[in-house]
């Protein structure tokens, strides 16, 4: 609409200018090297303003004669352009399908058409990777960190194969390098974590976690789990250094952090008791058992009076499993302290009870030592052992990463080094007890 009354309004105004120029008609002459020209003051104007566009066009058509080379060579160049980007895309799908003849091809090709250097040299490295040239990669990688946009790709696959291969101190140092260029990526701190972990590194992976939980890379409860289980091994380190008031106050941590976390419970009572504070340790147990009944709390609470006469032992785990006494642990805890006080009766009482809610080899197990103990015959549980035998193994330390069992919590998987991975349930395949009385 607005180029309709443009066009209009300026065809008013030629038309105004013509009709003013009719109303007032001239005669002009020109005399020019010998010649003679009579004309008419409109005539002249009209051929002015034709001389006037030829000259403009001819302008137009001479600056696109100078402009077609250049244009010629921007037209190959976006050619040379779409083509490196097209092998480019070609070569990321080939890495994806697992590709390494194509991915190397298209990562060449790629590198002849495109003059940038970051694209090319990540998807050449990730083509050598595939090739299982790791030297190739490492040089590509290496080549990377000397330019600002790809030095935090070139560490990332620097410590990728660092991790691979076994190399904690290089994927450490490489880490902590990603770090200080990219505080806010989660992979980054979640990795720095694991490597301090694994090398013992406790206080770093404590701050490591502490910048974690503050970006909110982990949920919350998932940060103070790990940061019980750092504060743990701080307090076994404190512990194993003869610093027991140490070890205390880490254990205490590590108990605030996380008051279902088993290990740091039976620790901070453990340490209680080795410092005098033994009523402290009993109400700190009696408290957290609710929470995360465990036989390593059972153990730590038994050991607070490791004199008492087995009856009085009896009433105290009693106690101790006031706050849940219908779970299976609290039932398992009463059963094997009646048992060890000659209480036969409410040792198979509670066992029953177990073995009719979750049945379980632990349980059998027991079940046949009272049956033993009660009569005095040693074949008497051995239908017990047979139940046992087929019955689903105890829960046990289990790592979820690789399922390996062991007979005590560890940050650290000893099998596959798994950070945090330990939980207590029952074990995934794990071997039942031998169907034998006698090899039970």
């Amino acid at each position: 609409m607005r180029r309709l009354l443009l066009f209009v309004a300026l065809a008013a105004v030629v038309v105004a200018v013509a009709v003013w120029v009719a109303d007032r008609p001239g005669q002009i002459a020109i005399h020019w090297q010998g010649w003679r020209v009579d004309t008419s003051v409109a005539m002249l104007l009209l051929v002015t303003a034709a001389l006037a566009l030829a000259f403009a066009l001819g302008l137009r058509f001479l600056g696109w004669i100078v402009r077609v080379p250049r244009r010629w060579r921007r037209w190959i160049q976006e050619r040379r352009r779409r083509r490196g980007y097209q092998a480019l895309t070609v070569g990321m799908v080939a890495v994806a399908a697992g590709d390494p003849e194509e991915a190397v091809r298209q990562a060449r090709r790629a590198d002849v058409l495109l003059d940038e250097p970051p694209l090319t040299m990540l998807l050449s490295a990730q083509a050598a990777q595939l090739n299982g040239d790791e030297a190739a990669a490492r040089r590509y990688f290496t080549a990377m960190l000397d330019r600002r946009e790809t030095e935090f790709l070139g560490l990332r696959g620097l410590l990728m194969q660092a991790m691979r291969a076994g190399d904690s101190p290089a994927a450490l140092e490489l880490a902590r390098r990603a770090r200080r260029l990219r505080p806010d990526t989660p992979w980054v701190l979640t990795t720095l974590f694991e490597l301090e972990s694994r090398a013992g590194q406790w206080r770093g992976a404590e701050a490591t976690l502490a910048e974690a939980q503050r970006r909110r890379v982990l949920p919350v409860e998932t940060a103070r789990h790990r940061r019980a289980a750092v504060l743990l091994e701080q307090a076994r380190a404190a512990e194993a250094d003869d610093r027991l008031r140490d070890a205390g106050d880490l254990a205490a941590r590590a108990h605030d952090e996380d008051r279902s976390f088993a290990p740091a419970t039976a620790a901070y009572v453990r340490l209680l008791g080795a410092t005098d504070r033994q009523r402290k340790a009993e109400r700190v147990a009696e408290k957290a058992w609710p929470l995360g009944p465990h036989p390593d709390i059972v153990a730590a609470y038994a050991a607070l009076a490791a004199h008492a006469d087995p009856v009085d032992a009896a009433r105290r785990i009693e106690r101790l499993v006031a706050g849940l006494p219908d779970h299976v642990e609290s039932r398992m805890a009463v059963a094997a302290a009646a048992l060890r006080a000659g209480l036969w009766g409410e040792a198979r009482r509670q066992l029953e009870a177990v073995v009719a809610e979750r049945p379980s080899s632990r349980a059998y197990a027991l079940l046949a030592e009272v049956e033993e103990g009660e009569t005095g015959d040693p074949v008497a549980g051995q239908k017990w052992l047979r139940l046992a035998a087929d019955a689903p193994p105890a829960e046990a330390w289990t790592c979820t990463a690789c399922a390996s069992v062991a007979a005590a919590w560890h940050a650290i998987c000893p099998a596959c080094g798994a950070v945090d991975g330990m939980r207590w349930q029952v074990p995934a395949g794990a071997p039942l007890l031998p169907r034998t009385a006698e090899s039970a």
